[in-house]
């Protein structure tokens, strides 16, 4: 109750008003005007206050409580059903509900462990998590972005940055970003068991990722994994992206997943790593600078963060990686060929390890994209065309090159067909996986081989169900001298028309 509302409630009661009128004229109970006066005289006369708090009424079991404060200090773990039969027995004739409430009141509850702040020195300790958001962009809709977050303990500054997946090849890319941003590596980092870092985790501890531990030890720092459901054990990165989103995200809009990398690298840059940390009366920026020096010195070669796979060059002279397709030059269509993939770049090589092509990388967002360089595709010259089928054809024997000559002397688009029969040539890619077996084989043909139709399958598959006439081959065309017959047998039965002269014996 606020002072007016109390010197309202006096001014009327000394002008002779009751209890009910005013708490009718002021909307509030008649208690509340009476302990409002009772209040004030008490302050009149020296005394305390009244308390506000109702009086409680007793209840059935109050004279049975030291009983049961008795049976919980002896049995700690004394059920509720145990002690409303204990109560029973000496004369208790409440319900169970009642002694529920009281041993919920008595009963010794557990203190919670404090769980101290741990701080480590300078360059010991570093801390590593991602950030799940959804974030609404002006430009490109409503999608799902990660924050790659990596923070020094001593110093708490820290590395940000928005990706569009928390997989092996970024979590490492966003690393090197990471220590270079920092000036070196701290000697132990913290995860949590992400796939990126741990495959699994068993009774024995954690199964740290094989190419992970790879890039740990050449940039020399120890990766440990947390406890599972156990957050406040990476309490310093836990609680930066609270930082994040009520400083960075609140109020703020942003067009591109671009836009938004720009605004947090300045953020970082002005607020962030100057701002005066509470604990440490230091910027973060001013705890680096003395935590710098104890860092990990970066080596002169990063670790290389590419991912590398090997993809079947199709019929058309395509690669495809993320369900895009990369041209590559004409000449290798049926070879499988490495391709590097880095940050914003395809890059293809040949059998010899020749740079072949390069594109740019399409973006999560897009699929079905089909980068082509022009030069890529086969020359409209005819005979330029028919060389490098013969060039291909070459390597595969000269057998290869027969089977070509008569492909082309017999068929009508002997070119194309030959260039679609490189793309069913299986025998390179069986030698290059070391594939040697018929199993394999089958595999491999099956991979690169076009899936029959739905009624070829479904014909197929019921052959044997079909009478014995039915599954002979069907006819063909007959030739048209077959019915030349039928025709002549036709002008014979034809009656002779007006307009044709009847010979002389009919005019007889």
């Amino acid at each position: 109750m606020t002072e007016e509302m109390r010197h309202e409630i006096v001014q009327r009661r000394q002008s002779g008003m009751s209890l009910r009128a005013i708490a009718e004229e002021l909307g509030i109970s008649r208690g509340a005007v009476y302990r409002a006066l009772a209040r004030v005289q008490a302050q009149r006369d020296g005394r305390a206050a009244p308390s506000a708090r109702a009086r409680k009424r007793g209840s059935i079991i109050d004279s049975f409580e030291p009983i049961l404060k008795e049976l919980l200090a002896k049995y700690p773990n004394l059920t509720v059903e145990r002690a409303w039969q204990e109560l029973r027995a000496r004369g208790y004739a409440g319900g169970y509900t009642v002694v529920r409430e009281r041993v919920r009141r008595l009963r010794p509850r557990p203190a919670l462990a404090p769980v101290p702040r741990f701080e480590t020195g300078p360059g010991m300790q570093a801390q590593m998590d991602h950030g799940v958001y959804d974030i609404d962009f002006t430009r490109e809709g409503r999608r799902r972005v990660y924050l790659f977050s990596y923070l020094l303990g001593y110093s708490r500054r820290q590395y940000l940055r928005w990706v569009e997946s928390m997989d092996l090849l970024t979590t490492l890319r966003e690393h090197v970003h990471a220590f270079h941003h920092l000036g070196g590596v701290a000697r132990v980092c913290l995860y949590d068991n992400f796939k990126a870092v741990v495959l699994w985790r068993d009774a024995d501890g954690p199964l740290y990722n094989p190419k992970f531990l790879a890039f740990a030890t050449h940039y020399g720092f120890r990766p440990q994994a947390c406890r599972v459901r156990r957050p406040q054990t990476k309490g310093k990165v836990e609680r930066k992206f609270f930082y994040v989103e009520t400083n960075l995200l609140n109020g703020r809009t942003f067009d591109t997943l671009e836009h938004l990398n720009e605004v947090t690298a300045w953020w970082l840059q002005n607020v962030a790593d100057v701002r005066v940390l509470r604990d440490f009366k230091e910027s973060p920026l001013q705890r680096h600078q003395r935590e710098q020096p104890h860092l990990l010195s970066l080596p002169t070669c990063d670790f290389d963060t590419a991912l590398v796979v090997y993809r079947h060059v199709n019929v058309e002279g395509f690669v495809s990686y993320r369900l895009n397709f990369y041209s590559v030059p004409w000449s290798y269509i049926g070879q499988v060929l490495p391709v590097r993939v880095i940050k914003d770049e395809v890059i293809i090589y040949s059998i010899s390890l020749e740079e072949i092509a390069r594109h740019r990388l399409v973006p999560r967002t897009q699929s079905g994209v089909r980068t082509l360089i022009k030069s890529h595709h086969p020359a409209d010259d005819p005979g330029q065309r028919t060389l490098l089928l013969q060039q291909r054809f070459g390597e595969l024997g000269p057998i290869a090159l027969k089977f070509l000559d008569g492909l082309l002397a017999k068929q009508i688009q002997g070119k194309l067909q030959a260039q679609q029969l490189l793309a069913l040539v299986a025998l390179e890619r069986a030698v290059r996986f070391g594939a040697f077996s018929l199993a394999a084989m089958r595999r491999i043909l099956a991979a690169i081989a076009k899936p029959k139709p739905l009624l070829d399958e479904l014909a197929e598959l019921y052959k044997d169900a079909l009478d014995p006439s039915l599954r002979e081959e069907p006819i063909g065309p007959r030739p048209t001298s077959d019915y030349q017959h039928l025709l002549s047998a036709e002008e014979t039965d034809e009656p002779p028309s007006e307009e044709k002269p009847q010979d002389d014996t009919e005019c007889a």
